[in-house]
C-alpha cells in the first residue's frame, strides 16, 4: 500500500504543530486549538492541560455524576446551576475525582459568569475550565473531538500493524529475545527486560539516555529478580522519573515468563498494547529456542542416562563421545542427583516444562561456572550432575554453595528440592552404581531433612545398610513386630511417642537431659516412659530390645 493510500481516509492532515502530533491522544491543550473553540479562554487549571481527551458528554442535568467517564471533555451551559451556581465548586472536585479531563461551560443564558470559588478550585486540583464563545455548537465540538480522535486511533492502528510487521520479522530472521527487548526499550523510551516466569532477568535494554539502571527501581528486589508476584499484569505503576508496566508471555496456558517496559512518562493503553504485541514475539522466540534446546538436551540427557544404567559397550566411544560433548568423563566422578520434592511442589501442571527446564539452567550456569567440562543433564524432576571427583567434605561444601546460587540468584524456580551423591567413581563403567547410590542417598535426605536434604552415601550410617535389603517389605514388616501398636499412624498420639522413644536413645536413656531436649517436665517424661513400656516391652533394661528399636524408628523413616 503506498503512503498516499494509507492517508487517504485520514480527516486530518498532520502538519506540525497540529492536534496530536506528537502523542496518541487529544490532549485538553491540542482541544483549544480545534477550529470550533475559536473564542474559547481557559480561565482556570492550566496544570491540567496535558490532560487526555477520549470522549465528550454534555451536561444539562444536575445528577451527571453517575454518567461521566475518565478522560471526557464535559460540555454545558450551566443550566443546571442555575439556581445555585456556587455548587459549581464542589461539582468540579467530584468531576476531577471521576476523571474527567476539562469543563466548557458557555456562560451568559443561566450563569452570568463562572463564580470567583469555582475558578479557585479549578486552579487548586489542576482540572482546566473553559469558557466558551457565544457562538459555537456543543455539537460542533463534539464533531470536532470525534474528527480528531478518530484520525489518532486510525494513525495508532497503522503504526500498530508496522511494528507488529516488524516484530514478526525479527521472529522470522531468527532474532533473538535481546533484539525483541531492545526494539521494545527504544519504543516505550527508557528501556524494557524479559524475565522467567518467577522474575530474573532473561535479558535487559536500556539506551544510553537512561543511566540509571532498571533494577534500582522498587520493581525489582536486591537479588535484581523483578517482582512478578507484586506487580500486576497489565497494570501502570511508578510515580516518575520512571513509569514502567508488564504483562506476562504466555503460549496456550503455558507460562513462559514476563516482559516489562519503561517510561520517562505514564504508559499508556497503547503503550501496553505494543508491549503486549512484543510479548507475542517473545513466545514465538522462547518456544522456538525450547524446542531446539528441548532436543538437545533430550540428546544429551539419553546418552548420560544410559551411561548410568550400564549401558556401556565401548568406554572409549563413551569417553570419545562425552568429550564431544564438551565434558570430561575421563577422571575419577562423583554422581549428584537433586531432585524437586514433590510434596511441597505446587507447580501448576502446564508450567511444569518450564519450571524444570528454569530448574536445569539453574543448575548449568551455577555448576559450568565452577567446573565447565561437568555433566549437568535434566530428566524430568532431577538434575544429574557427573562433578569432579572430592573428598565427602569438599564435594558436600561444592554443593551446599551450588544449591544456595540455585535457590538464590541463579534462578531455579524458588521450589523446594534435595540433593545426594554418591562416593567418587573411578572408572566411567562404576558411574552406574554411582548413580544408585546418589539415588539412595538423596531419596533419604529429602526425608530426614523435609525437602532440603544434602545428603553423601557415606554419611547414610545404618540407612546404607537398611538400604541393601532387597525386600524392603521384610524391613516395615520387622519394625511393626518391634514397634507394636507405636507403629500403628491412625492414633495422632504415636507420632509425638516415637519421638520421645527416639529421644530417650539418642540421650542413652538420660531422663533429665531427653526431658530438657524435648522442654518436658520430669514427671511427664517418666509417665510417657512407663506407657512406652507397656507398649513395647522393657526398653529401659533389655539392651537387644534397645537396638531393636532404634533400628525400627529408622526403618519408619525410610523412603
Amino acid at each position: 500500500m503506498s503512503k498516499n493510500a494509507e492517508n487517504a481516509g485520514d480527516p486530518v492532515e498532520k502538519a506540525p504543530g497540529a492536534p496530536g502530533d506528537s502523542a496518541d491522544w487529544l490532549t485538553v491543550e491540542d482541544v483549544l486549538v480545534l477550529p470550533t473553540m475559536a473564542g474559547a479562554q481557559l480561565v482556570a487549571g492550566g496544570g491540567g492541560l496535558h490532560l487526555p481527551v477520549e470522549l465528550t458528554n454534555v451536561m444539562e442535568v444536575p445528577d451527571i455524576l453517575p454518567w461521566v467517564k475518565e478522560r471526557e471533555l464535559l460540555l454545558t451551559t450551566g443550566y443546571p446551576l442555575r439556581e445555585k451556581p456556587e455548587e459549581l465548586s464542589g461539582l468540579l472536585r467530584r468531576l476531577k475525582e471521576r476523571g474527567v479531563s476539562a469543563i466548557c461551560i458557555k456562560p451568559g443564558r443561566y450563569l452570568e459568569g463562572i463564580p470567583a470559588g469555582a475558578l479557585e478550585t479549578a486552579e487548586e486540583i489542576d482540572l482546566p475550565l473553559i469558557s466558551l464563545g457565544d457562538g459555537v455548537g456543543f455539537d460542533e465540538i463534539i464533531h470536532d473531538v470525534l474528527t480528531h480522535s478518530l484520525a489518532l486511533q486510525s494513525r495508532q492502528m497503522r503504526r500498530t500493524e508496522r511494528t507488529l510487521r516488524e516484530l514478526v520479522d525479527v521472529v522470522i530472521r531468527g532474532g533473538s529475545l535481546e533484539d525483541l527487548c531492545a526494539a521494545l526499550g527504544e519504543r516505550v523510551g527508557a528501556g524494557a527486560v524479559i524475565t522467567s516466569v518467577d522474575g530474573r532477568v532473561r535479558t535487559a535494554s536500556q539506551p544510553p539516555a537512561h543511566s540509571a539502571p532498571l533494577t534500582a527501581l522498587p520493581c525489582f528486589d536486591g537479588s535484581g529478580r523483578f517482582i512478578v508476584e507484586a506487580e500486576a499484569a497489565g497494570e501502570a505503576r511508578g510515580s516518575g522519573p520512571l513509569w514502567w508496566g508488564n504483562v506476562r508471555i504466555e503460549a496456550g496456558a503455558r507460562s513462559l515468563g514476563h516482559i516489562a517496559a519503561f517510561a520517562d512518562r505514564p504508559l499508556t493503553a497503547a503503550d501496553f498494547h505494543l508491549i503486549e504485541q512484543t510479548a507475542a514475539a517473545a513466545a514465538l522466540v522462547i518456544t522456538r529456542d525450547q524446542s531446539i534446546a528441548a532436543v538437545e538436551s533430550k540428546y544429551r540427557a539419553d546418552f548420560v542416562l544410559e551411561v548410568l544404567r550400564g549401558h556401556i559397550t565401548s568406554a572409549e566411544q563413551v569417553l570419545a563421545h562425552a568429550g564431544s560433548l564438551g565434558w570430561r568423563l575421563d577422571r575419577p566422578l562423583s554422581v549428584a542427583v537433586a531432585e524437586i520434592d514433590p510434596e511441597t511442589d505446587g507447580t501448576e501442571a502446564e508450567n511444569k516444562r518450564t519450571m524444570q527446564e528454569l530448574f536445569t539452567a539453574a543448575w548449568t550456569r551455577v555448576v559450568s561456572h565452577d567446573d565447565p567440562q561437568a555433566a549437568v543433564v535434566g530428566s524430568g524432576d532431577q538434575v544429574i550432575l557427573l562433578l569432579r571427583a572430592e573428598p565427602a567434605e569438599q564435594i558436600l561444601e561444592r554443593l551446599r554453595g551450588y544449591s544456595g546460587e540455585v535457590r538464590g540468584q541463579g534462578g531455579g524456580g524458588r521450589r523446594e528440592f534435595s540433593v545426594g551423591v554418591s562416593r567418587p567413581a573411578d572408572h566411567v563403567e562404576r558411574l552406574a552404581g554411582a548413580y544408585q547410590e546418589a539415588m539412595r542417598a538423596v531419596e533419604v535426605g529429602r526425608q530426614l531433612s523435609h525437602g532440603r536434604g544434602l545428603s553423601h552415601f557415606d554419611s547414610l550410617g545404618v540407612y546404607r545398610l537398611l538400604l541393601q535389603v532387597g525386600e524392603q517389605e521384610e524391613l516395615r514388616r520387622f519394625a511393626r513386630e518391634v514397634l507394636g501398636p507405636l507403629a500403628d499412624d491412625d492414633r495422632p498420639e504415636n507420632a509425638g511417642l516415637r519421638e520421645t522413644l527416639q529421644a530417650l536413645l539418642d540421650h542413652s536413656l538420660n531422663v533429665a537431659e531427653t526431658a530438657r531436649a524435648l522442654f518436658f517436665h520430669y514427671n511427664t517424661l517418666r509417665y510417657r516412659i512407663t506407657k512406652l513400656e507397656r507398649m513395647v516391652g522393657p526398653f529401659t533394661t533389655d539392651p537387644n530390645l534397645r537396638l531393636a528399636l532404634a533400628l525400627a524408628l529408622q526403618i519408619t523413616r525410610l523412603p
